[in-house]
């Protein structure tokens, strides 16, 4: 089984978040890259199809060079080999048909990604994906397994769970669930000495028309100090709440 999983590279949710001093472009400077969270919990599944049914992983990532640490990781973390569009990811459309093309060349019999990038939270790029290749595709996949040509998956649905099948090939959108935390790989030194070895191709990206641009950044508000009253002090709390909150 031929598995393409898709990663991303997205700030550390510790480092702090500035922007430009005019305000249109994201700063870069002093932010730790981590590969986003729910696509670690693809890549570990299907490092678990690896070790289990012999699976070959590539991994794929859209970004200059700046992002291959983090493709290194994915190697480190079991992945045979990566591909890194050399490109900009400028909307959710232009990756998924970098993905899509790369899917469409490589003949993958499943492609993982994760349900959104904890960056612009879009949760776009999968469906899109599938509806590009025409594949079966399930969101908020917490369950998966295969056996030979079909798929059996569990996706967390308003109010629930539901249990579906598919036929490969299709795309699968992971998240929490789909793996343990305790099940999530941490490079260790073999690992790590192995990735620098592993197959990185580098492409040039398809022609895609984008009508999507972006025209400013802005972080959000300040927060506020906060206020305490005495819990005797009930006419004070409403006053505040309603000549300076004004929320009564």
């Amino acid at each position: 089984m031929k598995i393409l999983v898709c990663i991303s590279s997205v700030p550390d949710t510790t480092s702090k978040i500035n922007f430009s001093a005019d305000g249109k472009s994201f700063d870069k400077t002093g932010v730790q890259f981590v590969i986003n969270p729910h696509d670690e919990f693809a890549l570990t599944r299907a490092v678990w199809f690896q070790e289990k049914q012999g699976a070959n992983i590539t991994v794929v990532t859209i970004g200059d060079a700046s992002v291959e640490p983090v493709i290194r990781k994915a190697l480190a973390i079991g992945a045979d080999q990566a591909i890194r569009v050399n490109a900009e990811a400028e909307d959710s459309l232009y990756v998924a048909k970098q993905i899509a093309k790369i899917a469409q060349e490589g003949g993958y019999d499943l492609i993982l990604t994760g349900r959104e990038s904890i960056d612009y939270n879009a949760g776009a790029v999968p469906g899109l994906v599938a509806s590009i290749l025409k594949m079966p595709f399930v969101n908020g996949c917490v369950k998966l397994e295969v056996e030979g040509s079909t798929l059996t998956a569990t996706r967390e649905i308003d109010g629930g769970k539901q249990n579906v099948s598919a036929s490969l090939p299709a795309v699968i959108a992971a998240q929490k669930g789909l793996v343990s935390e305790d099940e999530l790989k941490i490079p260790n030194m073999r690992g790590i000495m192995q990735a620098r070895t592993k197959p990185l191709t580098v492409v040039e990206p398809e022609a895609v028309n984008t009508n999507l641009k972006a025209i400013s950044f802005e972080a959000p508000p300040a927060r506020s100090s906060v206020k305490l009253f005495d819990v005797s002090d009930v006419a004070s709390l409403v006053r505040a709440l309603n000549q300076e909150a004004k929320v009564i």
